[in-house]
């Protein structure tokens, strides 16, 4: 008699997403592809300094822009920073994000070729 080890079956190794998995799984959810137009969108925000209109939005303004709670806004910048979508820049108690346009014109360029 042969024994199985159905652990190895019911637990299989963790793997790593590919990079293009994890972007992919990142833009999937229509919530983060609007966070996505909101940042691009910047403009002055209620919060934000002067200096840093043009280079990004903090999670208040994607807050009140996207209607959201800050909880809800902090888990799907997690996503999309993790995934290189978005650059995230503390500043103070101030947490700042914008589009990484690079990454975003990589991904359009790996679905063209992959598909």
């Amino acid at each position: 008699m042969t024994r199985v080890d159905l652990t190895a079956i019911s637990n299989p190794p963790m793997t790593t997403p590919s990079s293009l998995d994890q972007t992919l799984h990142a833009i999937a959810d229509p919530t983060r592809r609007r966070i996505l137009r909101t940042l691009k969108q910047r403009g002055p925000g209620t919060t934000n300094p002067p200096a840093l209109e043009k280079s990004g939005l903090c999670a208040g303004d994607i807050e009140e822009r996207v209607r959201l709670t800050q909880p809800t806004i902090s888990h799907h910048m997690a996503i999309l920073t993790k995934a290189g979508l978005v650059d995230a820049v503390k500043q103070g108690q101030w947490r700042w994000y914008r589009r990484n346009e690079k990454a975003l014109r990589r991904l359009v360029k790996n679905l063209r070729t992959q598909l």
